[in-house]
């Protein structure tokens, strides 16, 4: 018998004050990549242990895991995907709605609970999805903060509808092992799961796909967890039962030694131990202790705010209004900014000034001309001119001591700011604390030891980039140079090369 249904629960937008109704999205804008057959088997061959168990998918898509087990339900907002759904599993009930609305609703349980929920960044999951999703899993006891992409609540309360004994398996995204939001999580799951075990693949789940996917795998509802089982696989396999091999995390570890992360478990064991020792030693410092790291200022229309040299003389802007800047990465090729490196800028007519305007400032004709011309009226209606008195006011310009590369491909570029230049958001700046902190930094950077910190403590980004936010930055561990010649090289280059490995940086891009 065909068993569908249409739930009692709202459109995944409806009140949102862009989608009235539900609106046709791109596959990225739903977060709709469907999964390989072999990993959809994968995960069911361990969660389903009788054909009577009832099985939850939240975020069901095309039906292809509901449609392995008859005795399941799904749920799912994307209409299109419902039908392709229908088709599919015409034994599975599927709700079509906002999974969050109907599950602080139902009184229903599950033995089992699979799928790949989406992953929608923070920017796309907002409104009151994201309300309506915070809201139930604060409820829970899992508190998110508003930059949590999507996948991270749809596990929690996908585990919250787990009857005792249940069990879930799902794929999840690698962030679950660096990104703030996968912390809570894990504490959720290990609070409430007797057996929690994540699985690494450095290779890709989707190939198409920048974003890494690992698996997840938890067990034992109702009890709780002092550990997180881990393994790292280069490649996906068919398996019928998670690994057998498996480090046991201590979740104390977890969070007091790697800051809730477990991409460091991704090392072997001694370049664990000796990252470990060298950051507790009492003669390292962190970057953070020598220096302020921020991002640098955002003007909101970088077209009318950066100009050409060319341009600025054109529109007769005084040379006292303009101020050399570092714009993006591709500038920190070299060990400092200096007046030689400014000087092949303005040559080469690069758009290198930054218009720097006061607020109190009695404005020249040559600028109000310029701020009244088309590129200024239409730079002034961009968000962030909109919302600063006056619009033409960049915040935030500073000149640090340093500059730092934001992205980065083999390794962080860091590059002394001889032309005392300042910089756009695209750029970490770092104001020094000492006199003497510029030279403790330089001479310690280069070193495969600070490179690994930075591996470490900065996360993986699509493309085989890495990541800095300053947060992260700040914690990447200086040790002394007595201490950097006494280390094993072979671990550390070994462990820095696996850390590239598993974002898959390669030379040869």
């Amino acid at each position: 018998m065909k068993r569908t249904g249409r739930s009692y629960c709202q459109p995944l937008f409806a009140g949102d004050e862009k989608f009235q109704t539900k609106m046709p999205r791109t596959q990225k804008q739903n977060g709709a990549y469907y999964t390989p057959e072999s990993v959809v088997q994968a995960l069911l061959n361990w969660v389903i242990r009788r054909k009577e168990d009832r099985l939850l998918d939240p975020s069901c898509g095309d039906g292809r895991f509901i449609a392995s087990h008859p005795n399941s339900v799904g749920i799912e907002w994307d209409s299109a995907s419902v039908e392709a759904a229908r088709l599919r599993a015409p034994c599975a009930l599927i709700h079509d709605g906002d999974f969050f609305t109907w599950a602080a609703q139902t009184s229903e349980r599950f033995d089992c609970a699979a799928g790949n929920p989406p992953f929608i960044r923070y920017q796309m999951f907002k409104g009151k999805t994201r309300t309506r999703a915070l809201h139930l899993c604060r409820e829970l006891g899992a508190d998110f903060t508003g930059l949590t992409s999507s996948w991270a609540p749809f596990l929690v309360a996908a585990a919250s509808l787990v009857a005792r004994g249940g069990r879930m398996a799902f794929v999840v995204p690698a962030e679950i092992g660096h990104a703030p939001y996968g912390a809570p999580v894990i504490k959720y799951l290990v609070e409430r799961f007797s057996v929690v075990h994540i699985v690494a693949v450095r290779s890709k789940l989707f190939p198409t796909l920048s974003e890494d996917c690992w698996l997840l795998y938890a067990g034992g509802c109702g009890g709780q967890s002092a550990e997180i089982r881990f393994t790292a696989l280069d490649h996906f396999r068919p398996m019928r039962t998670p690994p057998r091999e498996y480090e046991a995390v201590s979740v104390k570890d977890w969070r007091t030694s790697w800051g809730c992360r477990l991409r460091p478990f991704v090392m072997s064991h001694p370049a664990r131990d000796l990252y470990r020792e060298v950051a507790a030693d009492r003669d390292s410092t962190r970057l953070g202790d020598l220096g302020r790291i921020g991002i640098g200022y955002v003007t909101g229309a970088n077209d009318f705010f950066h100009l050409r040299p060319s341009e600025a003389e054109r529109s007769g802007i005084p040379d006292a209004l303009l101020r050399p800047t570092v714009r993006n990465g591709r500038a920190l090729r070299s060990r400092r900014v200096d007046a030689a490196m400014v000087e092949q800028w303005r040559r080469a007519d690069a758009p290198m000034w930054l218009l720097r305007l006061s607020r109190d400032m009695t404005l020249p004709d040559t600028i109000r001309r310029y701020l009244d011309s088309s590129a200024g009226k239409a730079a002034r209606q961009s968000y962030k001119c909109r919302i600063r008195d006056p619009w033409y006011v960049v915040p935030g310009v500073r000149i640090p001591d340093f500059f730092l590369s934001y992205m980065s491909g083999v390794q962080p570029s860091l590059v002394r700011n001889d032309a005392r230049c300042t910089c756009s958001n695209s750029v970490h700046g770092i104001q020094l604390k000492s006199v003497v902190a510029g030279h403790q930094i330089e001479t310690r950077w280069n070193s495969s030891f600070v490179q690994l910190s930075c591996e470490l403590e900065g996360h993986p980004l699509g493309g085989g980039m890495l990541k800095l936010e300053p947060g992260e930055a700040a914690r990447v561990v200086l040790p002394v140079p007595s201490r950097l010649a006494r280390l094993d090289e072979q671990i550390v280059n070994d462990a820095l090369a696996t850390m590239r490995s598993w974002r898959h940086y390669s030379r040869g891009r």
